[in-house]
């Protein structure tokens, strides 16, 4: 903390520092409050890494308040940081006024269905510039997956999302894609190591059919089977904007290559 507090005088009055990163040095929140009171001082920081700094709850919502009002940062990475639904809850009603913010990672952190919905809300309101938020490893269910879901329908800025390992399951997947057929925006989706399941692989497979924005998919660790991968490959046939899509640690075997190899050619 005692550290932090010193850059943050220095961050005051500096106008050179575009980007600055703390990965990993346990600032904590004490730290965290010192360093995002200068982002009402400072006009050049665009990039800020806190990751990995157990800012917590406290240090969340001090840099909430910060972004009410925040006119320069575009990049935030606040991974790891053992923050919950209390802090999750102040930085999305933060993003409902902030209009510079194009990139946040929350992932490793506790944002459950509860942090879900209320980031949906922000995602909703249109008023934010946010284009990529990672969410991955924050037990987000089906209930916060179709609140996310719902928020996709209409968003107009989000291109890229990654849910991966939240457990999400073939509801929370399905309720997703099905955005796919409204949402012009999203390019790349990440749901790696989520369970979604054959169920979830022929929801997405049948929104492919139609889409024309997706250009990278994430499926991998999905217990995704035979079934799944001949309506994926199927799908594939059709779609002519998917240039990525991650298979790895499901059970596609010697049917479920031959599927996708005829897709191929």
């Amino acid at each position: 903390p005692e550290g932090a507090k010193a850059l943050a005088e220095a961050l005051r009055t500096n106008t050179t520092l575009t980007e600055i990163n703390l990965t990993c040095n346990g600032i904590g929140p004490e730290g965290a409050k010192a360093l995002v009171e200068t982002l009402q001082l400072n006009i050049k920081l665009t990039t800020i890494n806190f990751g990995c700094n157990g800012i917590g709850d406290e240090g969340a919502k001090a840099l909430a308040e910060a972004l009410r009002t925040n006119t320069t940062l575009t990049k935030i990475n606040l991974a790891n940081n053992n923050i919950g639904l209390e802090g999750i809850k102040a930085l999305a009603e933060a993003l409902q006024m902030n209009t510079k913010l194009t990139t946040i990672d929350l992932g490793y952190n506790n944002i459950g269905d509860g942090g879900a919905e209320a980031l949906a809300k922000a995602l909703h309101t249109n008023t934010n510039k946010l284009t990529t938020i990672g969410m991955k490893h924050n037990g987000i269910g089906p209930e916060g997956a179709k609140a996310l879901a719902e928020a996709l329908r209409t968003n107009t800025t989000l291109t890229e999302i990654n849910l991966t390992c939240n457990g999400i399951g073939p509801e929370g997947a399905k309720a997703l894609v099905e955005t796919l057929q409204l949402n012009i925006k999203l390019t790349t989706i990440n749901f790696g190591c989520n369970g979604i399941g054959d169920e979830g692989a022929k929801a997405l497979a049948e929104a492919l059919r139609t889409n024309t924005t997706l250009t990278k998919i994430n499926l991998a660790n999905n217990n995704i089977g035979l079934e799944g991968i001949k309506a994926l490959a199927e799908a594939l046939q059709m779609n002519t904007k998917l240039t990525t899509i991650d298979l790895g640690y499901n059970n596609i075997g010697d049917g479920g290559a031959e599927a996708l190899a005829k897709a191929l050619h």
